[in-house]
């Protein structure tokens, strides 16, 4: 399957210039111009755009490969799934759950919720705004999440997701058949191999752990689209966290790298 791979250099709406050199020959950059009174409108100013190209990349029978500085962004790669008319299983790798609510969450951070986003809950201007209707909870696996706020460690419990908190689980985990989404955020590698990362959480899994894993979905020829929430570049003095992370995308998409 050919990749296309659509690059968002932001984090939530403030642009991350260091993001925008990973991009390649034949990379879409999805900069368009923001507007709105306030972060979630100019958020949506990105999302609607980037949900447009997912959509036409699977209509031309290619695979969109999501590059962005968040995970907020998986609302827009959602929307585009379902303008093409793929609802999909949806793996969601990270250190953290991504589950609060405007009630769980202890710090308010919007880049906290968006996977309860995508299920429904909580927040629900930004994914109406860009189109998302709700992924069925059943549809939704997130793996590691070994940094759960309280609250929010009850709502993932209690919301009909599946959580696997190791991810070698996956390798003997009965996958649902049709479609896989693998959403990467990239703080699931223990941070003492990859370490640039805004909110780093200790004890994670070793990137051949997360390498072994991500060979085993790719296997499975059902990984119909990925996206990847990058380290933070400005952490990066030597480049190994870019390198690390960049090699484990190229492994959860096999052989197919055009």
């Amino acid at each position: 399957m050919e990749n296309r791979f659509v690059l968002t250099p932001y984090f939530l709406d403030d642009s991350v210039s260091g993001l925008a050199g990973l991009a390649a020959p034949g990379w879409q950059i999805n900069r368009p111009p923001l507007s709105g009174s306030d972060k979630q409108e100019r958020m949506m100013s990105l999302y609607r755009p980037l949900a447009a190209l997912l959509a036409d990349t699977l209509r031309q029978g290619q695979r969109p490969v999501s590059v962005a500085g968040d995970c907020c962004t998986t609302i827009g790669v959602l929307a585009g799934l379902q303008q093409a008319g793929v609802i999909p299983t949806l793996i969601w790798f990270d250190a953290h759950g991504d589950f609060n609510t405007w009630e769980t969450t202890p710090s308010g951070f919007l880049g906290g919720m968006p996977l309860a986003m995508a299920v429904g809950l909580g927040e629900q201007r930004l994914p109406q705004g860009v189109g998302l209707r709700p992924l069925p909870p059943a549809n939704v696996i997130l793996t590691d999440g070994r940094d759960l706020d309280p609250g929010e460690r009850t709502l993932v419990e209690q919301s009909g997701i599946t959580h696997l908190p190791d991810v070698t689980m996956l390798l003997d985990y009965p996958l649902p058949d049709g479609p896989l989404y693998v959403h990467f955020d990239t703080d699931v590698v223990d941070p003492a191999e990859v370490p640039a990362m805004n909110y780093p959480a200790p004890r994670g899994p070793s990137a051949d752990t997360v390498r072994r894993v991500f060979r085993h979905l790719a296997a499975t020829g059902r990984v119909t689209a990925v996206s990847l929430s990058a380290w933070n570049p400005e952490l990066d003095g030597d480049g190994r966290s870019q390198a690390i992370s960049m090699s484990l995308l190229q492994e959860l998409l096999a052989d197919s790298t055009r």
